[in-house]
């Protein structure tokens, strides 16, 4: 099991995140409605939705919007939607996931591949760069939610494969049927988790210099404002100086 984290910068910036709340509520809408569509809508016959909506309260979603997200599938009201993924390449080389939900394919496509363009990366065909990644089920805790050791014991104990801890907090990863199970495990001693999701997590990590990293930064944050794109993914690690350069 790992010591440290590389993952803090890998899928978003949480403090760029906070400002979006709003629209992460629309996106964790659009998840919880698609997932129970594709299954019961009870959460606990549902491990998709119960998925989503976990994610839903570890970001202080109101419980009348949960339901309503979930009352609009019992009633097969709104849209229907696709799920999507895109690849391509930003700034320095790095390879970067987008998963979408959409109503309209072609609006999705033009506006992903309009994001790339104009902020120095290029889409590039499914498949091109998701062999770098494995399919994973990742749990994020608070750094108060326990010490390294804690941590890693509960996780062992658990049944996750690996955890990273850094000073920001822990990610503990699992195999991907898993994750309910160890989430579920988890709970009982370390507490409720910040989040629960499915994660691709990158093989291989690239150092992204400065000038890099101020247009890839653009690149996902243009991705992360489109309102069909529910998560970017990465293969970067922007060092702890670079951060506090661009900060």
């Amino acid at each position: 099991m790992a010591g440290h984290s590389k993952f803090k910068n890998i899928m978003h910036r949480k403090g760029a995140q906070d400002k979006k709340r709003s629209a992460a509520f629309s996106k964790l809408s659009r998840e919880i409605t698609v997932a129970a569509k594709s299954g019961m809508p009870d959460p606990d016959m549902n491990p998709r939705l119960r998925l989503a909506v976990n994610n839903a309260k570890a970001m202080s979603m109101p419980k009348d919007n949960i339901q309503r997200a979930i009352d609009k599938a019992s009633a097969n009201e709104g849209d229907e939607y696709e799920e999507i993924r895109y690849e391509g390449y930003g700034p320095g080389g790095v390879a970067l996931i987008v998963e979408a939900l959409t109503d309209n394919r072609n609006r999705t496509a033009t506006n992903v591949r309009t994001a790339f363009s104009k902020n120095g990366g290029n889409l590039a065909a499914t498949g091109a760069v998701s062999h770098g990644f494995e399919r994973k089920g990742m749990i994020e805790y608070p750094a108060s939610a326990g010490g390294e050791e804690q941590v890693l014991e509960a996780a062992i104990e658990a049944g996750a494969d690996d955890v990273e801890s850094s000073e920001d907090g822990h990610t503990i990863w699992t195999e991907m049927e898993a994750l309910h199970e160890v989430a579920a495990a988890l709970e009982k001693t370390l507490g409720e988790p910040q989040g629960v999701k499915l994660a691709w997590k990158p093989n291989l990590t690239v150092e992204v210099s400065e000038g890099d990293a101020q247009t890839l930064f653009k690149l996902v944050d243009a991705l992360e404002d489109d309102d069909d794109v529910q998560t970017v993914w990465g293969n970067y690690e922007v060092s702890d100086e670079v951060m506090e350069k661009l900060s």
